[in-house]
């Protein structure tokens, strides 16, 4: 699923994370980890999973438990990333608390893979070529530890209206939209120029999205590989956040919407954009959100190419009693089988290889998006996707700065483009 977008509502804990966890480890090696295979005295072994939005899983594990009679799944099912994140900095750094399975998101695995003793180790010849193998190196540490399992990845296409398009004269066909989008993102904000000039509605939801998807697109945009923090100096992430802000407040293509804000979730409601970038983890949301609303379609294109945003990971925390048990369920629920019953379910677009030659994945559609072809369309955005960027340590909290920057111009309305970069550039140096 995904994994979700980094909010201008986290206040962020790159630092915070490290102090964190560097107590937590003082505190396991004192105490000591759980036993592998606790039970429940007669024989039943409870597995707690935590995750968050939609990972699609409510009917595999009905599934799990009745192919494992011994087994008892507790689902602890966090409203949004931002709360799951908070969970598991506390609970890591308390020592205790967390379940056995840990769904976290990909921006967080730089943050966690220097603590890699907090995890098992979920290497193993039954899961070696599963996934793709950028999917995989993320999860991996230096010594070659695996943290992680992959669920899904967020290969991206454009959702739209096509009821909105129509009204403004646009086409609205799917194979016609991705022909009128096809090209840069200068090409995409011209098109929502066309756009805006015939219609109420603005072309797209709020300037972070479209942010986000371009910045995803960078190979280095915040830090070197070498960790050092180069984002108020790199000329790519200054010209994209200009960019944005030009085509979002001064040409008025935003919706000025903070993402995962009631008012965003409303928008969907009130037809307040046209367009929203969307990450296969997207339709589950845009459906929930837009439930009973007709016009939603899916477009098989990207502005400046391929793009993947978020996916996200199981983890089996140290602490954790039944490890050994948690394991098979992880590799279990991350199977190429599994994880099509997911995406069917809620959209989560696998990250196993084998899954993309599954006719069940390739002929999946999706009713509430005019029927459209979901599962080939995704496919062919996975495969459009030619870079990965580099993420290190600080990813996560320069980001959400980012989104903070972004969002005080484009939604709070309390600073313009230069006073709001001079904040950006004081929290990043604050890093150093």
């Amino acid at each position: 699923m995904s994994t979700k977008p980094t909010s201008a509502g986290r206040a962020r804990r790159g630092p915070a994370l490290a102090a964190s966890v560097a107590a937590a480890a003082l505190l396991l090696t004192a105490c000591g980890g759980g036993d592998d295979g606790a039970s429940d005295g007669d024989g039943t072994v409870t597995l707690s999973v935590s995750t968050f939005n939609e990972f699609g899983y409510e009917d595999l594990f009905k599934e799990y438990e009745e192919a494992n009679p011994n087994v008892k799944i507790v689902h602890d099912k966090k409203a949004t990333s931002d709360n799951a994140h908070d969970n598991l900095n506390t609970k890591l750094a308390a020592g205790s608390g967390l379940s056995d399975i840990e769904g976290i998101e990909v921006d967080w695995l730089p943050e966690l893979k220097q603590y890699p003793d907090q995890f098992a180790d979920l290497a193993s010849p039954e899961v070696e070529g599963r996934w793709l193998d950028w999917k995989t190196e993320a999860a991996t540490t230096e010594d070659g530890k695996l943290i992680g399992y992959g669920t899904d990845v967020g290969p991206e296409g454009v959702c739209y209206r096509a009821d909105l398009f129509a009204a403004a004269g646009l086409p609205t066909d799917r194979e016609e939209v991705a022909e009128l989008l096809e090209g840069d993102w200068d090409h995409y904000f011209e098109v929502g120029e066309q756009f805006t000039e015939k219609s109420d509605a603005a072309w797209y939801d709020s300037a972070m999205a479209v942010y986000q998807g371009q910045i995803n697109q960078v190979q280095n945009a915040y830090e070197e590989n070498d960790g050092t923090v180069i984002a108020t100096e790199n000329p790519e992430v200054k010209d994209i956040y200009t960019k944005v802000l030009e085509n979002s407040v001064d040409k008025d293509l935003s919706a000025h919407l903070e993402q995962w804000s009631d008012d965003y979730t409303a928008g969907f409601q009130s037809g307040a954009f046209a367009t929203t970038l969307c990450p296969g983890w997207m339709l589950g949301s845009i459906e929930g959100n837009a439930a009973g609303v007709e016009g939603w379609d899916i477009a098989n294109v990207f502005p400046g190419g391929g793009g993947n945003w978020g996916g996200s990971y199981l983890t089996v925390p140290s602490q954790g009693k039944n490890q050994e048990e948690a394991i098979k369920l992880a590799q279990w629920l991350t199977a190429p089988e599994q994880q099509i019953k997911a995406f069917e379910s809620k959209g989560t677009f696998p990250s196993q290889v084998e899954a993309y030659e599954s006719e069940t994945l390739l002929g999946s559609t999706n009713e509430f998006f005019n029927n459209a072809p979901v599962g080939e369309i995704l496919v062919d955005r996975a495969e459009a996707v030619t870079m990965t960027p580099f993420k290190g340590p600080n990813y996560f909290t320069i980001n959400t700065s980012m989104a903070q920057a972004l969002n005080r111009v484009d939604v709070l309305k309390t600073d313009d483009a230069d006073s709001s970069w001079e904040k950006f550039v004081a929290s990043v140096d604050a890093l150093q």
